[in-house]
């Protein structure tokens, strides 16, 4: 009797897991950041955050917050030597954005569109790469921040609750009219 009894109750548990890790209320995740500048004509690398929560199965609300590092880039000198340095550009990014995204309804392969709003931040700091300095950057006192526009579109693959996605888009800040950027991002995510 004993034996039937945690058999029945195994068999409830295993019915009942599917169903709780099926759940699919939001996102959360981190990704690692592709920024091309268009601007200043440079490549960008940095980490970020996001989170969603649904509205509706197809459709969720999310908001990103992501920091791009200091860059080195390759310039040509040519007053007297005529050699080529590698400089610090010194500039520090930092990309804040909310709106809907729109998805398909697979649930291991989910292609999506969004549109976001929000800001850039553009910090100019030779600080080295903290926490401390990280947290300064945060202030959007100092720096130059201008409003954003971030078209995109994706794909996420799910197994169970855990995923990785990718996306790409056109982060378009304006300042003195419109500016396109490439972006890209990818990493791991969790549905809950």
């Amino acid at each position: 009797m004993k034996k039937i009894a945690l058999m029945a109750v195994t068999a409830l548990l295993l019915g009942f897991v599917p169903a709780a890790f099926a759940q699919n209320h939001g996102e959360v995740g981190v990704f690692a950041d592709y920024f091309k500048l268009e601007a200043s004509d440079t490549n960008n690398l940095g980490l970020g955050g996001r989170a969603a929560f649904n509205i509706h199965p197809n459709v969720q609300l999310e908001g990103e917050l992501a920091y791009d590092f200091s860059r080195g880039f390759t310039t040509t000198v040519t007053p007297t030597s005529g050699g080529t340095a590698i400089l610090r550009s010194d500039v520090r990014i930092l990309h804040g954005l909310f709106g809907p995204k729109l998805q398909t309804g697979g649930q291991a392969i989910r292609a999506f569109v969004t549109l976001k709003g929000g800001f850039v931040n553009f910090k100019v700091s030779n600080n080295a790469a903290t926490i401390g300095n990280f947290t300064q950057q945060l202030s959007l006192s100092s720096g130059t921040t201008n409003g954003a526009l971030y078209p995109g579109a994706g794909v996420e693959f799910y197994a169970g609750p855990f995923g990785l996605r990718f996306d790409i888009g056109d982060e378009i800040y304006f300042n003195d009219g419109a500016h396109n950027n490439l972006r890209i991002s990818a990493g791991p995510h969790i549905r809950f």
